[in-house]
């Protein structure tokens, strides 16, 4: 049976969902401002795991992830770019796409767009209203009244007085307490046109944590069986989703609670505040997806990792050596590879397989079974093994290439970028994106940030002008 560590409850649970044979997970996606970096990447391989188990396990998955197409930071770059919301967000939601298909990550059943859902969310804030969980502040805002609903702090695991002890940002003086939190924005006279709609509240948009409440009940329901993110997201994200799904409808909102450890760079997070942050596509310039894959799976969802190239290599090294053992020419056979069979659980190989991704997708020993697959592969030559092994490798989006190819190409190399730019070549390019923005060419200004980036030069745009720095 299958056991899930809880985030709720701190511990693994036999995994019962609400309608047996059927699940309900929604997993946070990404706020589409900018190219995805590793660690969305992680979040959604993790999540692609997740599901592509549940099927194989027999499960009827909804699989729902958002998007969140509206936010301060995507009006900030749409603002600085001059160009419409919409179009800032079209164009990065079609490189998550890219960059998300080149990784093996299979589409979720549902991809809701915040901006597509914004009545729903109105019909949310105007029940919490009515329930007496928000209220209207002086600024014209709507806020969630923390203190009313009384469970607030299980997921994180603390009180409402640790909570208000940990508050680091000064309080708006509408609010009423300094943990309530933003269901409706008032609009502001620098919004874009774009970033308001009007309610029965005033002319605004949403708050985060509405987002997601709303687009899991629309399409979902009141009650989830998995709602996934990153660990970041914990709190205060998922703590205030718990809040206004319960406070509205009552009942559990969600019965396992799941998320992935963060990418580290250093041993410090990866985030772009930091400026440690690598894209997906700084990545594949280098490596084959599949090392990427292999790379996140061989850690446990919930550890943290570190990212280097160096690891990365060792992945690389890795994968080749599964390919390796399928390599019909090096087999001395000349046979051609069939797609791969449905994987058979009887066996010892497949017993232990199932058995560690049963155990809260323990995907560390999974991959180990297909070591030692390989192994026993390369002693024997049975056509039998080489079946499991690729059907079991199937399951985890690995091993769907032709092995010769996959052989030859050696998966990529990690010898990277050259000797790096001098400050006169960084100065030109800063000005070829500065000119190309304002043409409104913002897929080569994009590419030539992205390029920069590869050669580890940060830009920092503001509304004086892009300042760079070497990482």
């Amino acid at each position: 049976m299958l056991r899930i560590h809880n985030s709720l409850s701190r511990s693994k649970e036999a995994f019962e969902p609400i309608d047996p044979g059927r699940v309900r997970m929604y997993v946070c996606g990404i706020t589409v401002y900018d190219y995805c970096h590793i660690g969305h990447a992680r979040m959604m391989l993790v999540f692609d795991m997740v599901s592509r188990w549940l099927r194989a396990s027999g499960y009827a998955l909804t699989y729902v992830r958002n998007i969140t197409d509206i936010d301060d930071k995507i009006i900030k770059r749409a603002v600085d770019n001059n160009e419409t919301i919409g179009e800032l967000t079209e164009r990065f939601i079609a490189a998550m796409h890219q960059d998300l298909d080149a990784l093996g990550v299979l589409r979720p059943d549902h991809e809701p767009r915040a901006t597509r859902y914004v009545p729903q969310m109105l019909d949310l804030i105007g029940l919490l209203e009515r329930k007496d969980l928000a209220y209207r502040a002086a600024d014209g805002d709507v806020n969630f009244a923390v203190r009313r609903f009384a469970s607030y702090g299980r997921l994180s695991g603390k009180s409402l007085d640790e909570l208000r002890a940990g508050e680091r940002v000064a309080v708006a003086d509408a609010k009423n307490d300094p943990l309530d939190f933003v269901l409706w924005k008032a609009a502001k006279a620098s919004d874009p046109v774009q970033a308001t709609w009007p309610s029965d509240f005033g002319p605004g948009r949403p708050g985060w944590h509405i987002e997601c409440s709303a687009m899991a009940g629309a399409l979902l329901g009141e009650a989830l069986d998995i709602h996934g993110g990153g660990a970041d997201l914990q709190f205060p994200h998922h703590e205030n989703e718990i809040a206004q799904s319960e406070g509205a409808h009552g009942g559990s909102f969600v019965r396992y609670w799941m998320h992935n450890g963060f990418v580290r760079v250093d041993n410090e997070k990866m985030s772009k505040s930091l400026g440690n942050f690598f894209t997906i596509r700084d990545v594949l310039r280098v490596f084959d997806p599949e090392v990427l894959r292999l790379f996140v799976l061989r850690a446990h969802y919930r550890s943290p990792i570190n990212y280097s190239d160096a690891h990365l290599d060792d992945a690389r090294a890795s994968l080749l050596r599964l390919y390796t053992a399928l390599t019909p020419g090096l087999a001395g056979n000349g046979e051609h590879l069939q797609p791969a069979a449905q994987p058979d659980w009887t066996t010892p190989s497949g017993q232990r397989f199932r058995e560690a991704m049963d155990d809260d997708f323990n995907t560390p020993i999974a991959v180990s079974v297909l070591f030692d697959l390989a192994s026993e592969l390369n002693r024997t030559r049975d056509p039998a093994i080489e079946r499991e092994l690729r059907s079991l490798a199937s399951v985890l989006g690995l091993l769907g290439k032709p092995p010769e190819q996959a052989v030859q190409s050696g998966l990529r190399g990690s010898d990277q970028s050259g000797a790096g730019l001098s400050d006169s070549d960084i100065d030109a390019l800063v000005i070829r994106r500065t000119e190309a923005k304002k043409a409104k060419q913002f897929v080569q200004a994009d590419q030539l940030r992205a390029e920069l980036l590869a050669q580890g030069v940060i830009l920092e745009d503001s509304s004086t002008g892009t300042r760079w720095r070497r990482s």
